[in-house]
């Protein structure tokens, strides 16, 4: 089952990309950090991509906050990967 919540701020959405992992050990799973660590990419790379600093990358890998959907959309351009990949569990 996938957990994804969309949270509207302002004009624009917040969208959470944790979900849970059903698993033996049951911890938090996030699919950005899993999609970076796949493709032997890193928060630098990723952050001079989008053109922002490794200090937001460095927030969403770690669940601290969560990139808007237009920022979604992009990371999935970037990182050549559907938008259900970063998504889901």
């Amino acid at each position: 089952m996938i957990f994804l919540r969309f949270m509207r701020i302002g004009s624009g959405y917040l969208v959470f990309l944790s979900t849970k992992c059903i698993s033996m050990d049951n911890k938090n799973l996030n699919r950005l950090k899993v999609v970076l660590a796949e493709k032997g990419l890193s928060n630098k790379w990723l952050s001079e991509q989008l053109g922002i600093t490794q200090t937001t990358v460095s927030k969403w890998v770690t669940n601290t906050s969560q990139p808007n959907l237009d920022m979604l959309i992009k990371l999935s351009k970037i990182l050549e990967v559907d938008l259900q990949e970063l998504v889901r569990m």
